[in-house]
């Protein structure tokens, strides 16, 4: 991996980059819970839409009395489902964050929709109410492969959603979902260009994982299926780097893939370890707190996260001062899925603490020499092959 002779300065404007502030607001609730999802979202027959709406925009105020004086970089809807949301919903949110903050010039406000029709129909009033940026769950454009994933769209819808995606908003993206049982190259090949047809200038590329508590954990567990093993998804993953390659999309993180320059904003404030506030039924939030930074957590459940909301004006589970050796830990997790890797300096401007007062100096060498890392010109790189698995890289460097 080569690796640039000087770093470049942040983009003038970029206020992420700059240190500029993103918010996250989760919406807990889902149609139907897919079986591979171990996220945060919850099926109910009934939703008080207008009740959740005040609790959100109440626990932005108590967002906003930390966050004072900043500039909003970004904003995502995260879930669950966000386009369940009403769009009146969604530009009430905006609306009270335009209040709060100052938004930056190029502020990215992205909302994540599964695209079927009837969530897809609601893109206007999204674009209208402030929206710039839409994130499709699409998954695949195999219908059999869909109904695998438990999916409620069609690949027609898909494509439908995508079309009109491309048409009302400034920019979008889309997910898919690879190393499913039995996928072989040249089908994953054959996806992806289909997909790149109908691209726009980011994709985010998911290998299947099976993860505890998820329909799919029961199922293998069961005998229901095989998933493909590491070797298999190791190739599934090359295949995925040479295609996007090849199209002008590289990878900048593990599972993302964008034209230089549109990568998204707001996930980078995360992989760059810079602030962010959640708000939402087990939204997390670090903000920095003169020199150290500060670990914040919602209660997961949403009735209880709403209770307490009405009653306290926020649901914050936790809220902890994170230590040097932590952020140190949590910068490497973050700083080496970005293909520019980790610089040093701002390691040690962030924790206080140099590379080798944070690693294990033997396992770091042991993992430069094996090809798993780089270190050149400030900056520490997980390679290709060391990002295939980084979980093991960073369990060899912080012991």
């Amino acid at each position: 991996m080569s690796l640039p002779a000087a770093l470049p300065e942040p983009e003038a404007g970029n206020a992420t980059a700059a240190g500029g502030l993103a918010l996250y607001i989760h919406w807990p609730f889902c149609r139907a819970k897919c079986p591979y999802c171990d996220f945060n979202s919850h099926v109910r027959s009934e939703i008080d839409e207008a009740r959740y709406r005040a609790a959100l925009l109440r626990e932005m105020d108590h967002a906003r009395a930390q966050t004072q004086s900043r500039t909003l970089a970004s904003i995502f809807f995260g879930g669950g489902t966000p386009s369940l949301m009403s769009p009146e919903t969604v530009a009430a949110l905006i609306a009270r964050a335009g209040e709060y903050w100052r938004f930056a010039p190029d502020i990215e406000i992205t909302l994540e929709a599964n695209p079927n029709s009837a969530e897809s129909a609601r893109f206007r009033g999204y674009a209208a109410a402030g929206v710039n940026r839409v994130s499709l769950g699409v998954q695949s454009f195999d219908d059999a492969a869909l109904k695998f994933l438990g999916r409620l769209h069609d690949a027609r819808e898909a494509l439908s959603a995508i079309a009109l995606a491309a048409t009302t908003f400034p920019r979008f993206s889309f997910d898919l979902i690879y190393a499913r049982p039995g996928q072989t190259d040249a089908a994953w090949r054959d996806e992806l260009s289909q997909a790149l047809a109908f691209a726009g200038d980011h994709l985010s590329l998911y290998q299947l994982t099976i993860e505890e508590n998820t329909g799919f954990y029961g199922a293998v567990a069961r005998g229901e299926f095989t998933p493909p093993d590491s070797d298999r998804g190791a190739a599934l993953y090359g295949v995925t780097q040479e295609t996007m390659d090849v199209a002008g999309l590289p990878a900048y993180e593990i599972s993302n893939h964008a034209v230089p320059g549109a990568e998204s904003r707001h996930n980078l404030a995360y992989w760059h370890y810079g602030d962010y506030a959640g708000i939402g039924p087990g939204a997390h939030g670090r903000l920095s707190n003169g020199g150290g930074k500060t670990a914040t957590r919602q209660i997961r459940e949403p009735e209880a996260w709403l209770a307490a909301v009405e009653a306290n004006g926020h649901g914050t589970a936790e809220s902890e001062s994170l230590g040097a050796h932590t952020r140190a830990a949590e910068m490497l997790m973050m700083g080496l899925r970005l293909n520019e890797g980790l610089r040093e300096d701002s390691f040690t401007r962030e924790t206080g603490m140099t590379l080798e007062g944070a690693v294990d100096e033997t396992e770091l060498a042991a993992l430069i020499d094996a090809g798993y890392v780089t270190r050149a010109s400030g900056v520490l790189c997980a390679t290709p092959s060391g990002r295939l698995c980084l979980n093991a890289v960073l369990a060899r460097l912080l012991g």
